[in-house]
């Protein structure tokens, strides 16, 4: 077999694709077969995800790659199928296998004051060094404890992540792949098994979780009914990959050594290490660095800024109120800007929920007595100076607390594309940064399966060897302003605490 025909999955919190990837020994080529909307939908006081349109959007997908795939090879249609998307969130299942309910989005507010409740009662050192993950407020664990008594979870038989819960309804094979159980705060860090000492102590059933599965492993095969609908051959295997986004856009890095940091962008920017091993220290609970599973048993160690979801809800709220100013010259006009005018800490809770993001930063910077941005313009050069400010804290935090040495940063996923923000997160950082590729999740995914299939070979040094030939990557060198960040670092980290 010279080259394999690939369905990449890659499902995000604003939209979802399905990429048609063709990869052999030197070969490594992504079409992109469907894309679809992931709007979350508000029904009374909660937020869910639409999960049946995503699954809809799943299924057109790849029907239209199957077609592209038969296309490009006389007939032979795809070779494997995988599926990434957004950590923590799931949907859950009765003892018939049918959905109870639609997916609650972690951004609905229904675990405000859990996390803290919860770290009282359990102690924040203890979950930490059991499962090494993060706090955040919206964390399966926080998720599933303020869902205790309610009539679904009494009902539930299996809790599926959302990769997990859609292999499931195309394989009928239920499992929890190992990259994304390692976002719910329910896994440990050590054995990577599921915690249950820790669950026990929650409040919640052991049983509702299922069995864990590696990367690369085969999932099963389509459903009769699936594979009628989308055309694909009912033998085609359903793989796991590094189910969680960032564990394959981790793959989909094309570093060419181990000192490299890096930044998946995009809703959420991911900027972080590589690790052989977790680091469970107090100073790295401190710091609320999280350790996640990644591809090979690496470990992804790193913390959640939020990314470009500010300037995503800008834009949304100047649409909605008529404003036709594209991007493109939003980011252009942002350059000519002047420097740290205004800068806010990206991971001020405030900016979580969905509105209008432009109101909440004039509403930070006028509380912390910085001069208030004025146009859209303005709002663009402080949501980037502020990103590539905290890219900064988070890449030399990431460094001090795990020794581990950077000589380069990577900006995969939709944030490669923003050159402004790769020059000044390239600036803050004080080191290289190196941009793409724009679908590095799609590539890791890709690359997993194709491993799996046995058309490639090697850990991951080979399979980013293969990308590093044939993806386009574009160098940002930094600039020689080193104390301007410094300064301005301090004021907008000290801006959160009112300082």
């Amino acid at each position: 077999m010279g080259s394999v025909a690939i369905a990449a999955v890659d499902l995000g919190a604003s939209s979802g694709r399905v990429m048609l990837a063709h990869v052999g020994p030197d070969r490594l080529d992504l079409t992109e077969a469907h894309r679809f909307t992931n709007q979350p939908v508000q029904i009374g006081a909660t937020l869910h995800w639409d999960i049946l349109a995503l699954y809809r959007g799943v299924l057109d997908g790849l029907r239209a790659a199957g077609r592209l795939a038969a296309g490009a090879r006389a007939g032979t249609g795809l070779d494997g199928i995988g599926i990434d998307s957004w950590g923590v969130d799931y949907g859950l299942v009765d003892a018939s296998g049918a959905l109870i309910g639609n997916p609650v989005c972690y951004r609905d507010s229904r675990t405000d004051g859990v996390m803290a409740k919860v770290l009282a009662d359990v102690g924040a050192e203890q979950v930490y060094t059991t499962t090494g993950v993060q706090n955040l407020p919206f964390n399966t664990a926080y998720q599933l404890v303020a869902s205790r008594g309610s009539p679904a979870l009494e009902v539930a038989h299996r809790l599926l992540l959302i990769p997990d819960l859609l292999a499931y309804w195309l394989t009928g094979e239920l499992g929890a792949e190992l990259t994304n159980a390692s976002t719910t705060q329910l896994l440990d860090a050590r054995s990577w098994t599921w915690a249950t000492d820790l669950i026990t102590r929650l409040g919640l059933p052991t049983s509702l979780f299922p069995r864990l599965r590696h990367p690369g492993e085969r999932i099963g095969e389509l459903l009769t009914a699936v594979a009628a609908e989308t055309g694909v051959a009912p033998d085609v295997p359903v793989l796991a990959v590094g189910s969680h986004d960032t564990a394959s856009a981790v793959v989909g890095v094309p570093a060419e050594g181990d000192r490299f940091a890096y930044i998946s962008c995009g809703t959420w920017s991911l900027v972080g290490v590589e690790l052989d091993a977790p680091v469970l220290t107090e100073a790295s609970r401190r710091a609320n660095f999280t350790n996640e599973l990644g591809v090979d048993g690496t470990v992804r160690y790193l913390r959640n800024v939020m990314g470009l979801w500010l300037l995503q809800e800008s834009l949304w709220t100047w649409e909605a109120a008529g404003s036709t100013v594209g991007l493109d010259r939003l980011l252009r006009e942002a350059a000519s800007e002047p420097a740290f005018a205004a800068v806010v800490d990206p991971d001020d809770p405030a900016f979580l929920p969905p509105g209008d993001m432009p109101a909440r930063i004039v509403t930070a910077c006028r509380r912390t007595g910085q001069p208030v941005p004025t146009t859209p313009a303005a709002v663009v050069r402080c949501i980037l100076d502020s990103l590539a400010l905290a890219h900064r804290r988070t890449v030399r935090a990431a460094q001090e607390l795990s020794g581990q040495e950077v000589e380069v940063v990577h900006i995969v996923g939709g944030g490669a594309r923003n050159a402004l923000l790769c020059q000044l997160t390239a600036d803050a950082c004080g080191l290289p940064v190196v941009a793409g590729p724009v679908e590095a999740t799609a590539l890791g995914n890709a690359l997993v399966q194709a491993r799996a299939l046995g058309v490639v070979s090697g850990g991951l040094a080979e399979l980013r060897a293969l990308l590093h030939r044939h993806a386009q990557l574009v160098r940002f060198e930094p600039r020689d302003d080193a104390a301007a960040w410094a300064t301005a670092e301090a004021r907008a980290f000290a801006a959160r605490r009112g300082v």
